[in-house]
Formats: C-alpha cells, sequence, structure tokens
C-alpha cells in the first residue's frame, strides 16, 4: 500500500500533491459539513469576492463542491481536461481574494493583505498554466511501451474490431480470434495496410476447449498485449432461458479470460512487460434481473481484473478492466435485447488505451460512472429492483 501510495504522489509535484490533498479536504470534510450541518442563516459564500448569504450562500454550495471534486479527481488522474481549467479557477481566486479585501475590509492592511494574496494566487495560476504538459503528457506507443504482438479475442465485430485497429495504428501485429473466419480474413487485410502482421485463428469458446485451443495456436508468438473482448449477454427471465446457451454464457464471460490470462500472463511477467485489458461491462456493478448471468458474469471479469491489477503491480504487466455501458456494436442482437442508442465503440476503445496502466478499471461515459458509483449508497436490495424496470423495457415481450 505505502509503495503505491508513493507512486502515485510521484506523479505530479509536490505543490499539486497540496493542491490535491486541500480538494480532498474541502470535498470530503468542509463543504459536505458547510452544506448539511451549518445553519443557512450563518452561511456564507464567494465568488469573485463578492459574498452571498443565506439562502443564496446554500444553493450555490453545491457549485463549490463540484468544482473541488472535479479538481481532486482531475489531479488525482492527471486529466487533460484541467487545463486550463486548474488555472481558470485559480485565476478567480486570486481575483476574489483582491476584490474582498478591498470591499469588506477597511485600512490599508486591507489593501495589503488583497495585493498579497492576488500575488500568491496568481503565482499559482501561472504555474498551473505552465503545467499542461503534465496534464497532456502523450501517451507512449504500445508498441514502444509493451512489444510487438497482441491478441484480440472477439474480433470481428464491435468493440474488439476497434480495438484491433488502434494496435495496428500503433504498429503492434494482431492474432484476430472469433468463430467467423470471414469477417477476420477482411479485418486482417485492413490492418496490413498500416504495415503490420496479422494471423487469423479461429475459435469458438464457448466450446470447453476452445481456449485451450486458441492458446496452442498462437504458442510461437510472444503475445504482449491481451485484449479479452469476447463475451456475449442473455436478455429474459432466467427460467426461460435455455440451459446450452446460459453454459456457453458462462464458458465465454468467465472461463476462457481465466484459461487465456494463465496461459499469457506468465511468460509477459517474466519478460517484464505486458498487458492485458478485459471488456467487462457496467452491469457487473449490480444484479439485473432479466440479465442476471450476464451481469453476475461481468461481476466475475471485474474483481478478477482488478485483483490481478494488484497481484502484476511492479512487475511491468499492467491489467485494466474496461466497464463500457450501451454501445454501437451487435451486442444487443444476439443478446435478445431491444436495441437503443450506444456510444461508439472507437471511443470506448481511446478510453480503454489512455486508462491502460493508470488504474485498475475504466468506467466508459460519465453518466454511466456517476450510475454505477451512485449504487453503492443504495442497499443492493432496492438497485435490483430498480434495475427490474430499466431491463424490462429492453427484454422482448415473450421473455419477459
Amino acid at each position: 500500500m505505502g509503495s503505491w501510495l508513493r507512486e502515485r504522489l510521484g506523479q505530479r509535484p509536490w505543490w499539486m500533491n497540496v493542491l490535491m490533498l486541500f480538494c480532498a479536504y474541502m470535498t470530503f470534510v468542509f463543504l459536505p459539513w458547510d452544506f448539511f450541518l451549518k445553519p443557512v442563516s450563518r452561511d456564507a459564500e464567494a465568488w469573485f469576492g463578492l459574498l452571498l448569504h443565506g439562502w443564496g450562500a446554500k444553493l450555490t454550495e453545491p457549485l463549490h463542491w463540484l468544482i473541488y471534486g472535479a479538481g481532486l479527481y482531475g489531479f488525482w488522474r492527471m486529466r487533460s481536461w484541467m487545463w486550463p481549467w486548474a488555472a481558470v479557477y485559480s485565476a478567480q481566486l486570486a481575483i476574489g481574494m483582491l476584490v474582498w479585501n478591498v470591499v469588506y475590509r477597511e485600512g490599508a492592511g486591507a489593501w495589503a493583505d488583497g495585493l498579497m494574496s492576488f500575488v500568491l494566487f496568481g503565482a499559482l495560476t501561472v504555474a498551473l498554466w505552465r503545467a499542461r504538459d503534465r496534464f497532456a503528457a502523450p501517451r507512449r506507443p504500445l508498441r514502444e511501451r509493451y512489444g510487438e504482438w497482441a491478441l484480440v479475442t472477439g474480433a470481428s465485430a464491435g468493440i474488439g474490431a476497434e480495438f484491433a485497429r488502434a494496435l495496428a495504428r500503433e504498429g503492434m501485429s494482431c492474432v484476430l480470434s472469433a468463430r467467423r473466419e470471414d469477417r477476420l480474413r477482411e479485418l486482417a487485410v485492413e490492418l496490413e495496410r498500416h504495415g503490420v502482421a496479422t494471423r487469423v485463428v479461429t475459435a469458438d469458446l464457448a466450446d470447453p476447449g476452445g481456449a485451450d485451443h486458441l492458446a496452442e495456436q498462437i504458442k510461437d508468438l510472444p503475445i504482449d498485449v491481451f485484449i479479452n473482448n469476447a463475451g456475449f449477454g442473455y436478455a429474459g427471465r432466467f427460467d426461460k432461458q435455455d440451459t446450452e446457451r446460459l453454459r456457453a454464457l458462462v464458458q465465454v464471460n468467465c472461463v476462457a479470460p481465466v484459461v487465456l490470462a494463465s496461459r499469457l500472463l506468465p511468460a509477459m511477467r517474466e519478460r517484464g512487460r505486458g498487458a492485458m485489458i478485459v471488456s467487462g461491462s457496467i452491469a457487473g456493478r449490480q444484479p439485473l434481473p432479466r440479465h442476471a448471468l450476464y451481469a453476475a458474469s461481468k461481476a466475475f471479469d471485474l474483481l478478477f481484473g482488478e485483483a490481478l491489477w494488484v497481484e502484476l503491480r511492479g512487475s511491468g504487466v499492467d491489467v485494466l478492466v474496461l466497464e463500457p455501458g450501451p454501445t454501437e456494436s451487435e451486442f444487443r442482437d444476439v443478446a435478445g435485447e431491444i436495441r437503443e442508442v450506444g456510444e461508439p465503440a472507437a471511443n470506448v476503445v481511446a478510453l480503454a488505451l489512455d486508462a491502460l496502466g493508470r488504474q485498475p478499471s475504466v468506467i466508459s461515459g460519465w453518466f454511466n460512472w456517476l450510475r454505477a458509483n451512485s449504487l453503492r449508497l443504495v442497499p443492493r436490495s432496492v438497485v435490483a429492483l430498480i434495475a427490474e424496470k430499466v431491463a424490462l423495457r429492453q427484454t422482448p415481450v415473450e421473455m419477459r
């Protein structure tokens, strides 16, 4: 734990760590107390140095809370959007401290304090403005970080195909695996235009021997990046679902990732570099009636991947669980769900590759992130009842 904390704090200069800790204090201590416990009659908030009192202050506190919460997250993850907004907010504080001292205090001391505060926060503004490269540091190419070869399962469409395209653009050769050989070969021709090599391996991971068959077909290659994307859903009331398809879902979503990880990760660790991305789902964050087994399988993937992230820390092997929400792919057709608008698969992949090596899991989409994390505050039984109402709208009538 100590080494992990030192590693995280080492990602930014000391003064940014101080700002991050201040944001944490404001987010978790001061502003909750200020909003929930301080009487309205005593409440005061300052914007650009001008004071609001009573309900005017109370109603604007959530905005301050949001700003400091975003600052904490932005510093912790060193997000690119922190530039220029951190500097802009600091400039607002510099102006505000000057105005507050001049307007609400009297005497020469007020001007002196105002100017001193303006200079201090102005210096902080300049420092944050000049820190653009820290917030927007370019990600090293994947081939440079990990090696030449990647394996992508479920590569024939959707997120898997987009992962293969993104890897090829960064110079990685790809093993493409799925059941539909014709689609894989079309994709291979497309990828080879980037000057990379490809290998097509058809494999049915629903077959108990499918994962071992795939591993045998690529044992001559040093697989440096493993994209465990193969998976499918199954919508409907559990007692109406087919037993063999349920068995196949567990085989593809749970057993195959374990078998392939067991075959590939030891060599990565021995080489001292590598990466594994597991395609999970925000469904794995909650019980999901009418998707009971699928949600359980993605909960398995989430816990499995995050545990491996800890085990492999410091070995040079990065692990990430990708948790998308509804995405433009064939998923809903295969699952038997009613279609709805989803996020482009290319956006989901870009998010995953940006997060790889920085965190154990990532949720695609701010609304999905908010929904998944807010569920922690609600009893699981209530979450399941709410989720059922949403899932029913997406489930064909005959499977309800």
